[in-house]
């Protein structure tokens, strides 16, 4: 056929352009998703006040619990040096109510809809909240820490320890960005959205080692305080910072890690697939 059409003059099949391979679709994929990070940052640099208020917060936190609830409360060696590792984890794992708003708004809004019928990876929408509310809280996370240092905090243990408490404090907040992007998903209205984060995240930060001893706790709370992820994390986060055995409680924290992204990571998927 293919003589024949030549010998005739006539112009030849075109022929249909091979699938890209995987390497090239999963750079793609990660082009999408800084592309959709970058506009997620935008929209916050573009309201100031959201930006404010996300870091007053849990400075009015240090500053509170520093200055009139700390010299009520007994802890071995300096209270602040006891809190900051606290307020940090309560800080990442408050940052993700931004993460449930957000998603919640845009679904309502058809923003997600407009963005998935564009020619882009499909996974970048969520991939590229869950980037930026990291590098959100990342600043966050730094500006706290920062706060704390004023007030008397100290990393006694080393640089290293330091960098590795803020990075274990970093990937919480990616954990716990997960359920908030699920939920925000799922339920698909902003203000339901913040109050079923005020019902779970409270609890579980308050509940915990962050502002006093366990042992203070009455006893049917202490069993629960015991064995939750805010409390192996934040144990983990000051053995980091003031020197004392790691190990435990960081396998732990691990073990609760990554059992939270292997059980929401897919639900959160499957609910923005399903998400319409």
């Amino acid at each position: 056929m293919t003589a024949v059409a030549a010998e005739s003059g006539a112009p030849a099949a075109p022929s249909l352009p091979s699938s890209p391979g995987p390497l090239v679709r999963a750079r793609w994929a990660v082009s999408d998703t800084l592309t959709i990070t970058r506009r997620n940052l935008l929209v916050w640099l573009r309201v100031p006040a959201f930006l404010v208020f996300t870091v007053v917060q849990p400075v009015m936190f240090v500053l509170l619990f520093r200055y009139v609830f700390g010299g009520a409360i007994p802890v071995p060696g300096e209270y602040v040096d006891f809190l900051i590792p606290g307020i940090l984890v309560q800080t990442a794992a408050f940052a993700t109510f931004g993460t449930a708003i957000a998603l919640a708004q845009e679904l309502k809004k058809g923003v997600i809809d407009r963005l998935r019928s564009m020619p882009m990876a499909r996974s970048a929408v969520l991939a590229g909240r869950l980037v930026a509310d990291t590098g959100r809280m990342l600043v966050t996370i730094l500006i706290v820490t920062g706060v704390g240092y004023a007030v008397g905090f100290r990393f006694d243990n080393g640089v290293l320890p330091a960098i590795l408490m803020i990075v274990l404090a970093t990937v919480f907040g990616l954990a716990i960005c997960c359920i908030s992007a699920y939920t925000g998903l799922a339920i698909g209205d902003e203000e339901s959205v913040q109050a079923f984060g005020l019902i779970w995240i409270f609890p579980i930060t308050f509940l915990s080692s962050a502002f006093v001893p366990i042992p203070t706790m009455p006893g049917w709370l202490q069993a629960f305080a015991n064995n939750q992820p805010v409390t192996y994390v934040i144990d983990t986060m000051r053995a980091l910072a003031r020197g004392g055995p790691v190990e435990a409680s960081l396998w732990k924290s691990i073990a609760w890690l990554a059992g939270i992204f292997v059980v929401f990571l897919p639900l959160a998927v499957r609910a923005y697939r399903r998400a319409s």
